[in-house]
């Protein structure tokens, strides 16, 4: 089964984006089901993940709405107020019956507090995740948020995270250190996956190639191995450097001379067991 571990959709009508701006000419407009799911067929992927891209309960529901309707939509990571433990905990029992919430996620690259994620309520809150076997993902956005992840996996053992975009490595700058250092550090702890996905918008919109993502995946691959990495497309922010086949195809050619096997994990197998999809195949 292949999976895209990783996508958005948006009614900018219906939902508040403050990130997503009129200047922004590829991004500003509705992106829906009936948009994805041709690019979906075009490169065989059966079966994606919807991540949010607000911090609302309000696009949750809309997320969760359009897992009901769309079937391949397998799982839905959503938005709770982890700062208010009490109020995350209100939330989460408010979904208690929604089988596809698989996991939980926050705009920490939106906080003034680039380590916003490590107070203590946050803390609390993520324990609760902890408890009911939901992923925390984490949109790390190098170099302000990384170092944080290995902290809030020594507190929170039991916590499955995956690391969103490979936390948003300096690939237009082709920059290495610390950035490869601080990944490994993360990964360093069992419980801690990521996501080989949403790099093309950190390279040159223009001109990125295979061979940019290339060493980058690789060390991913180093770092975590084929059990705890992930593909996914970053659908629709993708389209700011290229298309969802464009990126999908790139990320298969940097990963030539792999055994399929290990292709087979990457663009699904991972994200099968992570996200519990059902049986791999």
């Amino acid at each position: 089964m292949r999976v895209d571990a990783h996508q958005h959709f948006w009614d900018l009508q219906q939902v508040d984006y403050p990130w997503i701006s009129p200047d922004d000419a590829v991004l500003y407009r509705n992106f829906e089901p009936d948009d994805l799911k041709p690019e979906l067929d075009g490169e065989a992927i059966d079966k994606t993940i919807l991540v949010q891209a607000a911090d609302s309960l309000e696009e949750t529901n809309a997320m969760l709405d359009r897992a009901r309707r769309h079937p391949w939509i397998a799982a839905v990571v959503g938005w709770i107020p982890l700062i208010d433990p009490d109020a995350a905990a209100r939330a989460l029992e408010g979904y208690a019956d929604e089988a596809r919430l698989r996991g939980i996620r926050h705009l920490l690259h939106d906080e003034p507090d680039p380590h916003w994620v490590l107070q203590s309520s946050v803390t609390k809150s993520l324990g609760l995740l902890a408890m009911r076997g939901l992923v925390f993902e984490v949109p790390a956005a190098w170099p302000n948020h990384l170092t944080d992840v290995p902290k809030i996996a020594g507190r929170l053992p039991n916590l499955t995270i995956v690391l969103d975009h490979l936390a948003k490595p300096p690939i237009r700058d082709r920059r290495w250190e610390p950035w490869a250092e601080q990944l490994a550090a993360a990964a360093s702890h069992p419980r801690v996956h990521a996501k080989f996905s949403g790099l093309v918008t950190e390279a040159d919109h223009q001109g990125w190639t295979a061979g940019d993502l290339k060493p980058y995946i690789e060390w991913a691959l180093e770092c975590f191995g084929v059990d705890r990495l992930m593909w996914g497309s970053d659908w629709p922010v993708c389209m700011q450097a290229g298309s969802l086949g464009a990126v999908h195809r790139a990320s298969l050619e940097a990963l030539e001379g792999r055994s399929q096997d290990d292709v087979d994990a990457l663009f699904g197998g991972v994200a099968t067991d992570v996200y519990r999809l059902g049986p791999r195949g």
